[in-house]
């Protein structure tokens, strides 16, 4: 991909949960991401929180969007919110180490409203998977 993550998402560290944006379309994009020492969602036993998770997935759907963007030709990653999580699961709790590859694929777009679907494995192992809603004002 052309751009560095920066580039693409308003998220720094340490709560900065997207490494790379590996490849995007329309309406699907992969991410990678590997768990650091010092990442703002790490619990005391070296593990992801919950949490952290969903904010990785939500993240990797806002670097398509910034994707998206950048082809456009804004100068700027869109700033987007969470608006609904829904039917998530966690499989295990990823540890430092760890590389997550994270697929967001995108559904239906209404008044700035996105439903979308994200999936998350380490190896070949799903650890986290969900349904949400992201808000990203016009």
């Amino acid at each position: 991909m052309p751009y560095s993550i920066e580039e693409l998402i308003p998220q720094r560290a340490p709560i900065q949960m997207v490494d790379v944006l590996v490849r995007a379309s329309e309406d699907e994009a992969v991410c990678r991401y590997t768990v650091k020492e010092g990442n703002f969602f790490i619990e005391s036993d070296g593990r992801l929180s919950e949490v952290a998770l969903v904010e990785h997935i939500a993240q990797s759907a806002s670097a398509h969007a910034g994707w998206k963007a950048r082809e456009t030709g804004a100068t700027e990653a869109p700033i987007g919110y969470i608006g609904e999580v829904k039917n998530f699961h966690l499989y295990q709790r990823p540890k430092v180490g760890d590389v997550l590859e994270t697929v967001v694929s995108m559904g239906p777009e209404v008044q700035g409203v996105t439903l979308m679907r994200g999936e998350t494995k380490v190896g070949d192992e799903v650890v986290a998977d969900t349904q949400m809603k992201i808000y990203v004002p016009e």
